[in-house]
């Protein structure tokens, strides 16, 4: 018996969950499930265009994994494309661990909203020299996988 996988570290939680084609009703599509950290590995390579190394410090994970992590979601989300399926984002085994950023004038810190927001101006004093801190670690749990279920935690 292999060893249970490694807890992922996700920086971004979908608001938006659920993907139809329009014009299908959706009791007529079948459902692809695409997990928290699949989205994750999609968001840090192909939207924000980091090289392979970097996504999986970020996420905690071997580069080998990530690779892994990132050639199963793109998969999943070109079979919903071709086929016509529906997407729906849950579940995973990860960890939450929030973004924070610090103005290089005033020091305040804050979280943006959403990856990829103009979210580096600062709330407080209208700067732009915004800097990303490290991640905290020990953040809030996710999704667990569970003796083949999904329980939240």
């Amino acid at each position: 018996m292999g060893r249970p996988p490694k807890c992922r570290r996700v920086e971004f939680m979908p608001h938006i969950t659920f993907f139809k084609p329009a014009g299908v009703p959706l009791w007529r599509l079948d459902e692809i499930t695409l997990t928290v950290e699949e989205v994750e590995a999609l968001r840090l390579k192909d939207m924000d265009g980091l090289e392979q190394e970097a996504c999986a410090e970020r996420m905690g994970v071997s580069r080998p994994t990530f690779q892994r992590i990132l050639t199963g979601a793109r998969g999943k989300v070109t079979r919903a494309l071709v086929e016509g399926k529906a997407i729906k984002v849950e579940g995973g085994n990860f960890e939450y661990v929030a973004r924070r950023l610090r103005c290089g004038k005033c020091r305040t810190e804050w979280e943006p909203r959403l990856p990829g927001d103009k979210d580096t101006i600062c709330p407080k004093c209208g700067s732009e020299t915004a800097t990303q801190l490290p991640a905290k670690y020990g953040g809030k749990r996710g999704m667990h996988r569970h003796q083949g279920e999904y329980n939240k935690e």
